[in-house]
């Protein structure tokens, strides 16, 4: 009985929600996009480049590390803390293998992402890294705690298939970065995928500047995330944390979370053209994800990563339009 009156109650919540001016969302949108554009240009080459790690600025917050290496050891449990995110591989891996598709035409029947490179930033224990690595893919996963790490390894280790396709690091996006200027260059990967971490992170315009260095020009980055709106505090850490504890007390900092008008505004700055921002509703009643027409609580995004030297122009003729969204994502 609670959880059914609860469910209404989000229900409700998120109807008023939508019905809100669009009109008035779309021009913020628009007009965040026209300033993110003005401000768009081809850095110089020096600046581009890393020579040390202490170029970076951290994106690693230490307390949400101390509160991840508490729950370390969690990660695969399907009924424990982390239920919400198992559920949403249903959303977000046919998310990254529909737009990885529509990018790479080539097709390999049964590994449909065969060939292609990807990083999983804030792999945690290895949710979104092993699905991505069963589809073909090539998959690095890093993450700042060591225990994550270890297991996910662990858990890698007992699947033949996941164990030749996907690895893991226990280290930042910052020095990944840092590594790949020295070892390899820049470009090193086909996608970047960031899934409900941007909001853990202690400085967004160092996460968005490495993955454009780490990424290979055409490249994707994709992102899901909390929106910053009324909403997504009574939803997603009132009712989610105190109310129902879908995920543990104080997972979530509301002052970190970001719209996808300034998300997609701190991309275009870095390089990066969104292609589509997408709504996703959870239902705790169900423990089931969906898309949603609105963005007002959670979302996916796709970028592309512009050429090195882009035209001066590009950056404004290739900006998003508030109506644009990929089709192969609803599958």
């Amino acid at each position: 009985m609670y959880c059914k009156r609860l469910g209404r109650l989000v229900s409700g919540l998120y109807r008023c929600r939508m019905g809100l001016s669009r009109a008035a969302v779309r021009g913020q949108r628009s007009a965040g996009l026209q300033r993110s554009a003005a401000v768009w240009s081809p850095c110089p080459t020096a600046s581009c480049h890393f020579s040390t790690r202490s170029s970076f600025r951290n994106t690693v917050d230490p307390d949400e590390v101390r509160r991840f290496q508490s729950l370390a050891g969690k990660w695969w449990d399907e009924q424990g803390e982390f239920a919400a995110l198992h559920a949403m591989n249903d959303l977000r891996v046919p998310f990254i293998r529909d737009n990885l598709l529509n990018v790479h035409t080539a097709r390999h029947p049964g590994k449909p992402l065969a060939g292609l490179r990807i990083l999983d930033v804030g792999c945690g224990g290895g949710l979104l890294t092993e699905p991505l690595g069963r589809l073909g893919a090539n998959v690095v996963g890093i993450d700042p705690v060591e225990d994550s790490i270890s297991t996910a390894q662990l858990h890698a280790s007992y699947d033949p298939d996941v164990r030749a396709s996907v690895s893991y690091q226990a280290c930042t996006l910052e020095e990944l970065s840092a590594d790949g200027e020295e070892e390899q260059g820049a470009g090193q990967f086909d996608a970047v995928v960031a899934s409900e971490v941007v909001e853990h992170l202690a400085d967004l315009e160092t996460f968005a500047f490495c993955s454009s260095h780490v990424l290979k020009p055409g490249g994707s980055l994709f992102i899901t995330t909390i929106n910053k709106t009324n909403l997504s505090y009574a939803l997603g850490i009132v009712v989610a944390e105190r109310l129902l504890r879908i995920v543990p007390s104080g997972t979530h900092d509301w002052e970190k979370f970001i719209s996808p008008v300034d998300l997609e505004r701190l991309l275009a700055s870095n390089g990066f053209s969104v292609q589509s921002v997408l709504g996703m509703l959870y239902n705790p009643v169900s423990g089931a994800w969906s898309w949603t027409n609105s963005t007002a609580i959670n979302y996916a995004l796709h970028a592309v990563k512009l050429s090195d030297d882009p035209q001066p122009d590009r950056a404004e003729d290739s900006g998003p339009h508030p109506e644009h969204q990929s089709a192969a994502t609803h599958s």
